[in-house]
């Protein structure tokens, strides 16, 4: 099965909807990807596409900590979302990988996950990174990756999540 990631497209985004909508069976992650989007949050947004059928979808949005030095810029890496027929295939990975080469390369240096404890490592995220970062979600689930080496040495702070993510 061949993927091909692109950018998301202003005709992807009811596609977008359906994905996260069916990925995760409700609509809270489908109006969260609205609402970061429409609020200029956003920072990536890609897609999955096999055999010219958009099946995958992963977004970035900024994430700003707040510390004593000031505001250090991350991301967040929410929502990863893959139609249940083509979950298990590669296609999340495949888009968590892209997503965070391209926002590497766009100069971007920390990324911020709540997700799978099992899952994320694989891709450098890690709860004791995170160990610094106050926030409203604790625990093994909440995980950062150093997008450069040493990005988060001397980091400190509370993590201010966007208003859309307050019906999390």
């Amino acid at each position: 099965m061949e993927i091909v990631t692109r950018a998301e497209q202003p005709g992807d985004l009811e596609l977008i909807r359906t994905i996260n909508r069916r990925a995760f069976g409700q609509d809270d992650e489908a109006n969260l990807v609205d609402a970061l989007r429409s609020q200029g949050y956003v920072r990536l947004s890609l897609v999955a596409v096999v055999a010219g059928q958009n099946v995958g979808h992963v977004l970035f949005s900024a994430l700003p900590i707040e510390t004593d030095r000031g505001r250090v810029d991350s991301l967040a890496l929410a929502p990863v979302a893959v139609l249940p027929e083509f979950q298990n295939q590669g296609v999340g990975s495949k888009l968590i990988r892209l997503g965070l080469d391209e926002c590497r390369r766009s100069g971007h240096r920390i990324a911020i996950v709540l997700g799978h404890p099992a899952y994320y490592p694989r891709f450098g995220f890690s709860p004791e990174l995170a160990l610094p970062l106050d926030s409203p979600y604790a625990g093994d689930s909440f995980m950062a990756l150093e997008l450069v080496p040493g990005a988060l040495n001397g980091v400190k702070g509370r993590v201010e999540y966007p208003p859309p993510f307050g019906g999390f």
